[in-house]
């Protein structure tokens, strides 16, 4: 499979030039080492999955970093949590930027060590599956929506190649990959709880229902999905508040962040049966507010992101905030809108006072559906187009 650019490298850049260390972070084969690897040929690479790297750094932590002062990549970084104090003092005696880069999948002790050691030392970069911006004009751009992004699932050749690649993947991760985090969890019971998800994806968040369903408490429902939100697998959208007279929803919505393991976990085999299936606006709600999220944490800096909506049912998707900078975006699967469509838009801008809003659609064209409202093609997003007044 050809290397495809990705999106994170200009910020990538910039981070490295600003502090001594970066950590690239993002779910299991995402593409984090590739990443690093094309942005950093000529760095050296130590793999902490690969026990003979393990045990050359566990060995001697403070003798690793001063024979390797600068240009080394540190892949997997969340296997030797006890690395990051040795790494702050490597960093406190040389504070020259753009020596060291890890890699991490989630882990409780990951984000904590790095919090605690190393606030001000260390920068962090998310790094999601494929967008569909970063698949544009490629063969696989038409697939993104149904298979998701994960590399290995563009790179498999066949639907079934990639349906047994979805498959072990989840089985990897609640069998292999939480255990090895610490995290003691029952894999069946929280794969039927992932599943169960596919169901409300989109909707407001009930834990009360889901741990109904599961036969378990409401804490332990909250801990299942802090696991998975932490392991970059859902999540949980908060509500936008305001000091407006309005009674707001307070409960987050809920969303399983890649589209392909939606419709796998879902039951879905192939693209057609999205046709048909009844939470494929829902779906397409989170293919949207996943990429305009992604472009916004590359461009912005500390974005606030929420939706936004009131108990008497007035709602817009997804509100993007940066300082005194306000977005509202709606998203329609539909290929017509009409203003009658935006109540809850219309509704939330008075109530801001905001001049502007968008909503994303499958029009063929861009174009205003009012002086205050801007309709703009998923296709031309999903293309990498860019839009005056969006990230």
């Amino acid at each position: 499979m050809k290397i495809i650019p990705r999106d994170a490298e200009a910020r990538f850049r910039r981070l490295l030039k600003s502090f001594p260390a970066v950590l690239v972070l993002g779910p299991r084969q995402c593409g984090k080492s590739t990443f690093v690897r094309e942005c950093l040929p000529d760095w050296t690479l130590f793999d902490l999955e690969r026990p003979a790297d393990l045990a050359l750094v566990e060995a001697d932590q403070e003798g690793f970093f001063e024979a390797h002062p600068r240009r080394i990549v540190i892949d997997e970084a969340q296997r030797l949590p006890s690395l990051f104090s040795t790494l702050r003092h490597a960093l406190d005696r040389n504070r020259r930027n753009g020596r060291i880069v890890l890699t991490g999948s989630a882990s409780p002790d990951l984000v904590r060590a790095v919090s605690e050691s190393l606030a001000g030392r260390i920068a962090l970069l998310e790094l999601a599956p494929f967008s569909s911006a970063e698949l544009a004009g490629t063969r696989r751009s038409a697939q993104r929506w149904f298979w998701g992004g994960y590399p290995p699932v563009h790179a498999a050749r066949s639907n079934a190649a990639r349906l047994d690649w979805l498959d072990a993947y989840v089985s990897t991760f609640l069998e292999r990959d939480l255990p090895a985090l610490g995290l003691r969890l029952p894999a069946a019971r929280l794969r039927s709880l992932w599943t169960m998800l596919t169901h409300v994806h989109g909707n407001l968040l009930n834990a009360s229902d889901l741990a109904r369903s599961l036969g378990v408490s409401s804490p332990t429902i909250t801990h299942y999905l802090d696991v998975l939100e932490g392991a970059y697998m859902i999540r949980r959208l908060p509500p936008f508040f305001a000091n407006v007279q309005k009674r707001l929803t307070k409960a987050p919505k809920i969303y399983i962040r890649d589209s392909g393991l939606l419709h796998f976990l879902a039951g879905l085999r192939e693209p057609r049966d999205l046709d048909g299936w009844s939470r494929r606006g829902a779906s397409f709600e989170g293919l949207v507010i996943e990429e305009l999220i992604g472009r916004t944490l590359l461009r912005w800096v500390r974005p606030e992101i929420h939706y936004w909506r009131t108990r008497a049912g007035g709602e817009v998707d997804l509100l993007l905030g940066s300082g005194r900078r306000l977005v509202l975006v709606e998203i329609k699967l539909s290929t017509t809108v009409e203003g009658r469509d935006l109540a809850g838009l219309r509704q939330c801008m008075e109530d801001l006072n905001l001049k502007r809003g968008f909503v994303i659609a499958n029009c063929a064209e861009p174009r205003d559906i009012a002086r205050d409202v801007r309709v703009i093609p998923w296709r031309h997003l999903a293309g990498g187009g860019e839009v005056a007044g969006l990230p």
